[in-house]
């Protein structure tokens, strides 16, 4: 008897997640509110792989939201993680991989000499904000308009990801004497950042950016721009903060720090360092790292810190990174992809911007220039929408949101990318006639 495949799968597991889920999902933009309808419902990876509970396979530029740049599944890191759960899932108690790891992201960011594990991005940035306000005993923060760092209180100002696909601009809950230590300025606009640092220099703790933009749509910095933060930052003893949760171990082994050559004071990661699993780390110079409870006064603790699973999954990762180097090829395939979308997009006569910077590319269907959020959400979300659910049907697997970022891994095969392609190409085609259908 051939099984017949339930086509409603998806939606039915969405409706009853709803009932006990808020929104049916544990993180927003999983909802698929930003493209309509109902999202998937993942059931396996393998490689650039993924399927769904209905057996439906799709090649991935998700990839767990940029975590995995091994592909999923990958064959050695499932036998280290397998062999580390037979001796226990957590102790609360110190281990010796939380050593290997440290010494593994030291060795890599030059601008961190001490390092503390975490569970999560979001933790990561809450406590290297909180250092940052202990060691320059200061209470402001700089933030740049649309940039997303987790989602504790001071944080969720302006922010972007699942803010901006929510259509909101704050979250609801968060007193003003919370966000009123913020100060939110545009991104990649260098000017707005000297007038703000004169105007509260005296006042402010930290600046803390992304340095590449990459959580309301991928934006790059502009000329300059970092090296102006860091000459500013350094000018006034105000920590600088890279969130690199994203471009950690993404855009080299060093980093955005290495890649544009500007040294914070801070580096909060998280992503990759954990392959898939809860993680997240924060480290810096040790004058600054020792204000850190036991030996200084700025307490951050959690059971799960350091978990010997997730960070087993990390120093195969960071470790498989080291030895492979894969980051020209990632490059080169994620340039490829954007050239020829932006290619298909122009003999279609649809007007489409697509970003990319290493293994990174996003796109706007907007006829401006995008140089910060605000020029993002100009977008024609209508064509993405249509865009996304198109490329779904046919097997690609996309952020789903027009202010998130894609990826590739060292799974994905020339294969991989010459079939993306086409099926760039036909949808692309697809959007042309129904937009010459409405004229």
């Amino acid at each position: 008897m051939v099984k017949t495949i339930n086509r409603n799968i998806n939606r039915k597991l969405f409706n009853e997640a709803k009932k006990v889920i808020p929104g049916g999902v544990n993180s927003p933009v999983r909802s698929f509110s930003h493209v309509g309808g109902h999202p998937i419902f993942s059931k396996k990876g393998a490689g650039s792989y993924l399927w769904d509970e209905q057996g439906k396979k799709y090649i991935d530029y998700c990839l767990c939201w940029g975590a995995l740049i091994l592909g999923h599944a990958h064959p050695g890191l499932l036998r280290v993680l397998k062999s580390r759960i037979d001796k226990g899932t957590g102790f609360g108690t110190a281990t010796e991989p939380e050593i290997v790891l440290a010494k593994l992201i030291v060795e890599a960011l030059p601008s961190i000499e001490q390092v503390r594990l975490v569970n999560s991005g979001t933790e990561a940035v809450m406590s290297a904000v909180r250092l940052g306000r202990a060691y320059t005993k200061r209470k402001k923060i700089i933030k740049f308009e649309g940039s997303y760092h987790g989602h504790a209180d001071h944080l969720l100002v302006k922010a972007g990801s699942g803010l901006a696909t929510l259509g909101l601009s704050d979250s609801c809950g968060v007193p003003q004497d919370f966000a009123k230590h913020t100060i939110v300025i545009p991104f990649n606009n260098a000017e707005v950042f000297k007038s703000t640092i004169k105007k509260y220099k005296d006042d402010l703790a930290a600046v803390i950016v992304e340095p590449v933009a990459a959580n309301c749509g991928l934006i790059p910095p502009g000329e300059e721009f970092l090296e102006t933060l860091r000459e500013l930052t350094r000018k006034h003893n105000i920590v600088l903060i890279f969130d690199e949760v994203i471009t950690g171990f993404r855009l080299g082994l060093g980093g955005a720090q290495e890649f544009f050559g500007i040294k914070p004071d801070l580096t909060c990661l998280g992503k990759i360092i954990g392959a898939g699993l809860p993680i997240g780390a924060f480290g810096g110079p040790r004058k600054i790292m020792k204000l850190l409870a036991p030996t200084g006064g700025v307490y951050q603790a959690g059971t799960l810190s350091g978990n010997p699973i997730s960070v087993t999954a990390g120093i195969f990762t960071l470790e498989t990174l080291k030895k492979l180097n894969p980051y020209k090829s990632l490059e080169s395939k994620t340039k490829k992809i954007s050239l020829a979308l932006k290619s298909a997009a122009e003999k279609n006569n649809i007007d489409l911007k697509v970003n990319h910077i290493g293994s990174m590319f996003s796109l706007f269907f907007t006829k401006k220039e995008v140089i910060d959020h605000k020029t993002a959400k100009t977008q024609n979300l209508d064509l993405f929408r249509r865009f996304f659910k198109s490329m779904l049907s046919e097997g690609v697997y996309l952020s789903p949101s027009g202010f998130e970022t894609n990826f590739l891994s060292i799974a994905h095969s020339n294969g991989d990318i010459e079939k993306t392609i086409k099926i760039f190409e036909e949808t692309l085609k697809k959007l042309r006639r129904k937009k010459n259908d409405k004229c």
